[in-house]
């Protein structure tokens, strides 16, 4: 079996990648794990550091052979706002409570929360369910290429362990 123990940012300019490996964004924070590729074959993931992987990243088989990743398509939520000035303070709400946020410049997209949206509904934003690739913003405390920092980026806050309130 082949492993990988390296990897390529994407939009490096690199030869064409043999295979592709799809997954979802919380499957894509990866340091040591077997990974199913498309062709039904598998590599063995093997890296010194966990790292947070885009859609386009490339892993480096041994044999140099490269695979990409590709952001699987999950159940979110569009939400679209008034203006830009609306975005900031709908993204703001979304951030208080530590949510997983893909922004852009005209929408954001979380991952469907029924509550979450009534309270966007309740700020006047309109919530759309669609189903794509999702790609949250990295934390201050997730960079690329490895440099992890003890922090899971999948956390819950099931109890409030903060002193701010969520209000």
């Amino acid at each position: 079996m082949q492993r990988v123990t390296s990897y390529l940012p994407a939009g490096t300019p690199s030869s064409n990648p043999i295979d592709r490996v799809e997954l979802p964004h919380d499957l894509r924070h990866l340091r040591r794990k077997l990974l199913h590729l498309e062709n039904g074959d598998m590599v063995m993931l093997d890296l010194r550091e966990p790292v947070l992987f885009a859609n386009g990243d490339l892993l480096v088989r041994e044999d140099g052979e490269l695979i990409e990743i590709i952001a699987a398509a999950e159940k979110l939520f569009e939400i679209k706002p008034r203006d830009r000035r609306h975005l900031i303070e709908l993204a703001w709400h979304l951030g208080n409570r530590h949510l997983s946020a893909q922004i852009e410049d005209e929408r954001i997209l979380i991952l469907r929360d029924h509550v979450i949206r009534s309270m966007l509904e309740g700020l006047g934003a309109t919530v759309t369910e669609v189903s794509e690739p999702f790609q949250p913003a990295r934390g201050a405390y997730h960079a690329h290429g490895g440099q992890s920092h003890g922090h899971d980026h999948g956390h819950s806050h099931g109890h409030d362990h903060h002193d701010h309130s969520h209000d």
